[in-house]
């Protein structure tokens, strides 16, 4: 008989369950690391945006109350302008009874695709000694934040 057979090593079971599961294992792992990363970016814009909603909202109050209604249009953002003109604005927030005074109640921010939007609750008393809530729409437009809607 001749001659030497040649040595081979044995053949590995082949395991295509257990590869299958490493894989998925690891795309579950990328997917929550990408997940926790896009939710601590969004937590980061909220809460750094925060503050500007809330200064763009006392300075649109405080020049209302003031009676700037030059200073207040011109924090407005380029929708409410087109639906309304400086001399409509003006007289509006002019018609008795006026706002005397304000106070913010609470600030939140959010995005919406992708882009921070904040509203702002505010309690208004006129000049008549009557209060009321109203939601104050703040939106990131020109690289400035400027109050949106209509503001009261």
């Amino acid at each position: 008989m001749g001659g030497e057979q040649r040595w081979s090593r044995p053949a590995r079971r082949r395991r295509p369950l257990r590869a299958g599961l490493v894989f998925a294992g690891m795309g579950v792992a990328l997917c929550c690391v990408g997940v926790a990363g896009l939710g601590a970016w969004n937590v980061q814009v909220v809460t750094r945006a925060s503050g500007p909603v809330r200064e763009t909202a006392d300075e649109f109050l405080r020049q209302v109350t003031a009676g700037d209604t030059d200073g207040a249009y011109e924090r407005l953002c380029a929708d409410a302008r087109t639906r309304w003109s400086e001399i409509g604005f003006t007289s509006w927030v002019r018609t008795p009874p006026v706002v005397s005074d304000y106070e913010i109640v609470d600030v939140s921010v959010a995005t919406r695709r992708g882009r921070p939007h904040g509203t702002v609750s505010v309690k208004l008393t006129r000049d008549s000694g009557a209060t009321e809530e109203r939601t104050l729409s703040v939106v990131n437009e020109d690289g400035g934040w400027r109050v949106c809607g209509d503001p009261y």
